[in-house]
């Protein structure tokens, strides 16, 4: 579903259009002194209007939207994009053999064919009519593969759902009277995009209709004219099944939704094992990208290190992520995306919680832990990790949007930084040992050499 047309900065207020011209009169004022400052470079100012420029147009709607498919095409092709990312990322000699094994899962999807597949299942203690009465009421339908599944459990850790039932064109659940937990449990687990309906065994054809208005209070909306009575009795087959039977007359139709719920079965898991891979190679970005920073404010006289550890990450940090997500969002976007939550982090804290802890630790490593600028270098290699985390969640979650959703990364950040906050916490130690390793790298006393050189 494609999400409305969203604003950047957007107010709700009559001086809307006053944010626009202070956000810019800022950028124009910081960018000024950053660049001529800091960097010393020559036509900072016409830099600075282009950066005024750049932000105004940030600021204007920008549509977003997910394209997810809806045809068993549209599924292969990103299945087949989510190959070439992992081979992509993948070392060659293991990429090969994995590879391999996808495709072999791709192509068994794709060579699906007729017959159809049904498949009768419930947890212990539920009534099946007889098989032979059920294949004879399919009889004169088109080819049918009836399957009798073994009961579920009615207890189980993980509830999860059988992957051989998944794979069924269409179900039909057997359900006892009165409703039990674990019948309840497990028809939650019924994907939502599978074809399924439930049967109930009631005798009594007068009390039917209360028992089954209560029966749907009970149930999710999606089983809603989706359950049937069977009376108990074998002749009762055809006139139990004539709503099934009706949708098992279009065989090629339900086989491409199962190909389609498979494929999205297939990519869903795929996406996961990815994820867990772009998740190492950020880890690698993210070890040296923090010592760059540190190192970058540690030598530089600037009194506060926010700008130029967020000018680092914009360019050492961020289009490697937007490489690893296979991101296609324009530098700018990313910046921006950047900057929302790096704003975050500092209006959290994340820099002051982290100079406190260095400072307890300080007591404890001496005067080396004292040098001029090591708490700055240090809290801005910790809020690169922090902004670096949360910018990879926040690709995860838009991986394979055209476009950022920036209204909603406004509502967001806050969550995100927190999270990621939370997340380094846990690390802190193992942080804590990386910086003193580099801290111990910065403060050896240099060799010096001297010799006489020979007059000319």
């Amino acid at each position: 579903m494609k999400n409305p047309t969203i604003s950047f900065l957007q107010l709700a207020d009559p001086y809307k259009h006053l944010g626009r011209v202070g956000l810019v009169l800022v950028s124009l004022i910081a960018g000024q002194w950053f660049l001529s400052e800091v960097f010393q470079l020559p036509g900072s100012g016409l830099a600075v209007v282009f950066l005024g420029a750049g932000v105004w147009f940030f600021s204007k709607p920008m549509k977003v939207g997910f394209q997810s498919p809806t045809s068993v095409q549209g599924w292969v092709r990103r299945c087949r994009e989510v190959l070439d990312q992992f081979e992509k990322l993948d070392e060659a000699d293991v990429s090969l053999g994995k590879r391999a094994k996808r495709v072999n899962d791709l192509e068994r999807i794709l060579d699906r064919s007729e017959p159809q597949s049904i498949a009768f299942v419930g947890a212990k203690g539920c009534n099946y009519p007889e098989k032979k009465k059920v294949e004879a009421a399919f009889q004169g339908a088109h080819p049918l593969n009836l399957v009798w599944s073994s009961s579920l459990p009615l207890k189980d850790k993980a509830w999860n759902w059988p992957n051989a039932l998944y794979q069924q064109d269409l179900l039909v659940y057997a359900l006892p009277l009165p409703l039990r937990a674990a019948d309840l449990l497990w028809l939650e687990k019924v994907p939502a995009d599978q074809n399924a309906w439930i049967m109930v065994c009631w005798p009594e054809k007068n009390s039917w209709k209360d028992e089954l208005k209560a029966l749907n209070a009970q149930l999710p909306n999606r089983w809603l004219n989706k359950v049937i009575r069977w009376s108990g009795e074998e002749q009762d087959m055809n006139h139990l099944l004539s709503p099934i039977k009706r949708i098992l007359e279009q065989p090629k139709r339900n086989i491409e939704r199962t190909r389609i719920r498979l494929l999205s079965q297939l990519h869903s898991s795929w996406q996961a094992d990815l994820e867990c891979l772009r998740r190492q190679k950020f880890n690698e970005v993210q070890q040296r990208t923090q010592w760059i920073v540190a190192g970058a404010v540690f030598a530089s006289p600037v009194p506060s290190t926010d700008l130029l550890a967020l000018a680092v990450v914009n360019g050492l940090m961020i289009q490697e992520m937007a490489n690893i997500w296979s991101c296609s969002w324009r530098p700018e976007t990313l910046q921006v995306v950047a900057r929302q939550l790096a704003g975050a982090a500092l209006a959290q804290g994340v820099v002051e919680w982290s100079g406190h802890a260095l400072l307890s630790v300080a007591k404890l490593h001496g005067s080396s832990w004292l040098a001029a600028g090591t708490f700055q270098a240090l809290s801005a290699a910790y809020l690169t990790r922090v902004v670096g985390r949360s910018m990879s969640d926040w690709l995860a979650i838009n991986n394979g949007v055209a476009e950022p959703d920036l209204e909603a990364l406004k509502q967001h950040a806050n969550k995100l930084v927190s999270d990621a906050a939370a997340q380094e916490k846990m690390d802190w130690s193992a942080f804590l040992k990386q910086a003193k390793g580099w801290m111990d790298d910065r403060t050896v006393e240099p060799k010096l050499e001297a010799r006489f050189l020979d007059a000319c």
